[in-house]
């Protein structure tokens, strides 16, 4: 039973200290894109058990896109992450998580104690429709890769990240972490959707049989530096910090799509990694935890585009609304009372700076920003 598979996992756990001295990296050093919280190289692998004692080493797929570099600039600032954690951000370069031999690679060579799973098969809307047998079952595969994986090398604790678009699509507000399986997903993305809800069945399975701490995180709209800032298929702070970009060099209209009244929740992706490493270190329910600025701080997307307008000093009256285009749904409010009831004094970044801070990173890195 649960205490057996206890044992087992202790055991994996007792055993590891014999395999780090053997599992040497064959030939790589760990000082390329995104390992921090103190760099692994080639000098100081496994210079012995006082260098790993109390040291927590976490792997965090997918570590390369906004969430993941979220968790970068949080751990250059954190002194925890400095002193006890060893972080690895892989990209898709380093292998393929739909295969589950690579993925075994990829544990035994890193021999995580900690994992923040974000790597995902991610598109925009037209993907998402086109494309849902290919969205639900990649998805799956990476899933029970790194979830089977977890399990394996006795992971100690393992973070995944779903998204809003779990919940049902008809549903009440605000949304909380109890209706997740409360009824089927928008029609658009169900392949992604489910995929991403089997995690959370998953993680109470994982635990209910093998003890495992596996748990979910539910962000609300991520925005930040390193976004992709496409005008098409970007989401819509990116999207209209581009479009507003063009518009001051070009000396035309900032012109903003619909109305501008639907409402959204807007979390820095500075947060994100800061709440992320958090749910890592604290958390440790199986139930997944919504991750979010308060209601209260809901805000329209004319009000968005109003701070990105003054960000860039452009003059007001060169902002403008095309009430031809369709506003989409008007609010899709979640509730954060789980995490303030854990984490009551966090204090996000306020949308205005956050933006600003967005707005200058675009400027400082146009040329090789994705757009």
């Amino acid at each position: 039973g649960r205490e057996t598979a206890r044992r087992k996992r202790a055991f994996a756990y007792a055993s590891r200290g014999s395999l780090w001295h053997r599992s040497l990296y064959p030939n790589a050093s760990l000082q390329h894109e995104g390992a921090m919280g103190g760099v692994l190289s080639d000098e100081n692998q496994f210079e012995g058990d006082e260098w790993l004692e109390g040291k927590r080493r976490v792997l965090v797929t997918g570590g390369t896109g906004l969430v993941g570099k979220g968790i970068q600039d949080f751990i250059m600032q954190d002194e925890i992450a400095q002193k006890e954690e060893k972080y690895i951000f892989l990209s898709s370069k380093d292998g393929n998580l739909m295969d589950l031999e690579e993925t075994r690679a990829i544990f035994q060579r890193y021999r995580p104690t900690h994992v923040i799973h974000l790597a995902a098969k991610v598109g925009g809307l037209f993907a998402n429709m086109n494309q849902k047998v290919e969205f639900y079952r990649e998805n799956v595969l990476i899933n029970d890769n790194v979830m089977e994986c977890c399990r394996e090398f006795g992971v100690e604790k393992l973070v995944s990240c779903l998204s809003t678009c779990v919940f049902p699509d008809k549903t009440t507000y605000p949304i909380d972490e109890s209706m997740v399986h409360n009824g089927p997903p928008h029609p658009s993305n169900e392949g992604y959707a489910y995929a991403k809800r089997m995690i959370d069945v998953l993680n109470r399975c994982y635990n209910e049989e093998y003890g495992c701490k596996f748990t979910s995180i539910i962000p609300t709209n991520i925005y930040g530096p390193h976004d992709n800032f496409n005008i098409q298929n970007g989401h819509v702070i990116p999207g209209l910090i581009h479009k507003c970009y063009n518009a001051m060099r070009d000396g035309t209209d900032f012109t903003m799509w619909g109305s501008g009244t639907p409402l959204r929740q807007f979390i820095h992706n500075y947060d994100l990694g800061a709440l992320t490493v958090w749910v890592l270190r604290q958390y440790d329910e199986p139930e997944p935890i919504i991750l979010s600025v308060d209601e209260a701080a809901e805000v329209s997307i004319a009000d968005v585009g109003r701070a990105i307008a003054k960000a860039f000093e452009l003059p007001p009256e060169r902002l403008k609304f095309d009430t031809s285009k369709a506003d989409g749904q008007y609010k899709k409010t979640a509730s954060n009372a789980k995490l303030r009831s854990l984490n009551p004094d966090y204090k996000f970044i306020g949308l205005e700076e956050g933006i600003e801070k967005t707005v200058q990173w675009f400027k400082d890195n146009y040329e090789t920003a994705r757009k």
